[in-house]
């Protein structure tokens, strides 16, 4: 069999050929199973082989034939192969973060230390790609990749967090279930118990403003009287100044008479009394909101924000709204 690396050539530089299952090429490689590192592949034409020819994985040789569909959309340079192939991993791909060093409370038996020892060895690996800026695409590539690893750890940790959250979780909810509706039933029993009551203290209450009303219409009579007796008496006249003063102490007291007491029931400790409550009712929605959009009110304008850019996202023409697009790396 005639050996030709051609079509290696033209897929290293972008170019592929055909691809036919069980129709391998002979040239350079890589391939891996899904999580797993990178593993260097060797593929050439031999005579002597069975099927005419010779396929490596690693240190390991295998079937060029089944291998192929693997790896043939992964060609590298054959520097880079032998550099794998010797264990210096990938120049495109990060270094296997450090073990944690000795007296290092990874081993506390908390996996979030370990998880954290982890990280901090990421940090000091992507300082060197943060402290230069991408001048190719090895760079951008390595960039990538190293997104990838730290993003995968944010993810194991998140999922780690909410392994060893949800048994708490569940046991609030355990607990809410057990006491809520008890809760629920006191509390709707209860505020029954005291609507039963409303009527009579609002009927008690009706009757209290009557008598505070009476006691301030005499408050006035009395007043009214002893300022006509004050002008027809005599300076000297002891026995009308007298009543007259008399007359001023009734007018005060029926004054503190005439302030109206809350209706109440029950006894200290185990009281309920008339409360009043205001309920705002919008009766014109454009106003009340133009009121607190020209206030530019901060919860008004999170909230418009917010819909507009659910409505604005599905597809809606929403006046008033533009859009601003930005392109980062994701």
């Amino acid at each position: 069999m005639q050996q030709s690396w051609d079509w290696w050539r033209a897929a290293l530089a972008g170019n592929f050929g055909p691809i036919s299952d069980g129709v391998p090429h002979a040239g350079f490689y890589r391939t891996r199973r899904k999580g797993q590192p990178w593993e260097p592949v060797a593929i050439w034409a031999d005579d002597a082989s069975p099927d005419g020819w010779i396929a490596l994985k690693g240190a390991t040789r295998v079937s060029a034939i089944d291998l192929w569909t693997w790896c043939c959309r992964n060609p590298v340079s054959e520097e880079a192969y032998r550099r794998a192939a010797a264990g210096d991993g990938w120049a495109d791909e990060p270094p296997a973060a450090p073990e944690p060093g000795i007296g290092h409370n990874s081993g506390s038996g908390d996996p979030v230390d370990a998880i954290r020892a982890e990280l901090a060895g990421e940090e000091e690996m992507a300082a060197e790609l943060l402290a230069k800026p991408i001048e190719d695409q090895a760079g951008v590539d390595k960039t990538a990749i190293w997104a990838k690893r730290i993003g995968d750890l944010a993810a194991k940790a998140e999922k780690s967090r909410v392994a060893e959250k949800e048994p708490h979780l569940e046991a609030g909810r355990a607990v809410d279930a057990k006491w809520k509706p008890v809760v629920e039933d006191a509390k709707a029993l209860a505020a029954k118990l005291k609507g039963h009551a409303t009527p009579f203290l609002i009927a008690q209450k009706r009757a209290e403003e009557e008598r505070a009303s009476a006691a301030a219409a005499e408050a006035r009579r009395i007043r009214e009287e002893a300022d006509a007796a004050a002008r027809a008496a005599r300076a000297d006249d002891e026995a009308e100044q007298a009543r007259i003063a008399e007359m001023e102490r009734q007018a005060a007291a029926a004054d503190q008479a005439a302030v109206a007491k809350n209706a109440t029931a029950g006894r200290t400790g185990a009281r309920i009394a008339l409360r009043t409550e205001t309920k705002v009712i919008v009766t014109d929605f454009a106003a009340a909101a133009g009121h607190y959009v020209a206030a530019r009110h901060a919860d008004l304008v999170e909230l418009i924000g917010r819909l507009a850019s659910r409505d604005v996202k599905a597809g809606a023409e929403i006046p008033g709204t533009g859009r601003k697009t930005e392109e980062r790396a994701a």
